[in-house]
């Protein structure tokens, strides 16, 4: 018996684990407080790794199937943030296109790079990413509000490019932009989470444009975009978090930014440990 031309069991197999890959990142993302990419990506290598798919793929796979995540996610929460008026709109007009442009430049960056490429900046940008939970304070300031200097938008295009490569919707470098300059850590997270689509929903054309015609895909996928990873994991790791939500409670916020920075380590460690031959 087959599903949309694949046998019945490889379904089963890939959604199986596919539920199980959405209940983990549910309950990481409620433990940490955070969502997104930073943890599905990791999960659904080490998932579609356990499935065998091809090590060619599979980091794109992860990035494109985290991206359709993201998208649904960061609209729901730019949406629920414009409701309560913390979205600044007048920076969103301004450093949106910006954005944007960063995505479409990751995006054809991502058509032509080996797995490797991305593995890298994971590496890279995970580690930046973690050493600011770490070690960040909500007290630095550079400035009363955002300057008017071309290297603001140079920056949002960086944020785009870096987001899409690592399946994120942008806020830990936007958040920390508007903190630096004077934002509340409220207007600072609205405002970032405006970003969110204008990163994922692009980004997400672009892995199905840039994988299309790949060969030994999942099954049920679009390019790099395992459709049905994505349709399992949402609503997985919408009801296991608040499992994380329960087990978090009580927990202060600068012990979670500690707990989520040693989570990206350990990510960071993985990818670099198969960069150098050491895992697949």
């Amino acid at each position: 018996m087959t599903l949309a031309g694949y046998p019945l069991h490889d379904v089963l197999w890939l959604a199986g684990a596919l539920l199980a890959a959405g209940a983990l990142t549910g309950l990481l993302s409620g433990m940490l407080g955070v969502g997104g990419g930073g943890v599905l990506v990791p999960v659904l290598y080490e998932t579609f790794g356990a499935m065998g798919i091809d090590p060619a793929i599979r980091m794109h796979m992860s990035v494109g199937t985290s991206l359709a995540v993201v998208g649904f996610t960061s609209l729901r929460s730019a949406t629920s943030h414009a409701k309560r008026g913390s979205v600044d709109l007048a920076i969103v007009r301004r450093l949106g296109p910006w954005v944007v442009l960063g995505v479409l430049l990751g995006v054809l960056l991502a058509r032509s790079v080996p797995a490797a490429g991305l593995k890298w900046a994971w590496v890279v940008f995970g580690t930046l990413m973690a050493t600011k939970l770490a070690f960040g304070r909500d007290d630095w300031r550079l400035g009363p509000d955002l300057p008017r200097s071309w290297l603001v938008e140079l920056y949002a295009a960086c944020v785009g490019f870096i987001s899409v490569l690592l399946s994120i919707a942008g806020a830990a470098y936007m958040v920390t932009l508007m903190t630096l300059y004077g934002r509340s850590m409220l207007q600072a997270v609205g405002t970032s989470s405006a970003f969110g689509p204008l990163i994922a929903v692009p980004g997400l054309i672009g892995f199905i444009w840039a994988g299309w015609g790949i060969t030994g895909a999942p099954p049920l996928s679009l390019g790099y975009v395992n459709m049905l990873g994505a349709a399992l994991i949402l609503p997985t790791s919408l009801l296991v978090a608040p499992l994380g939500v329960r087990i978090a409670h009580g927990v202060s916020r600068r012990t979670l930014e500690v707990a989520f920075a040693v989570f990206l380590y350990l990510v960071v460690l993985r990818f670099a440990a198969s960069l150098i031959g050491i895992t697949s």
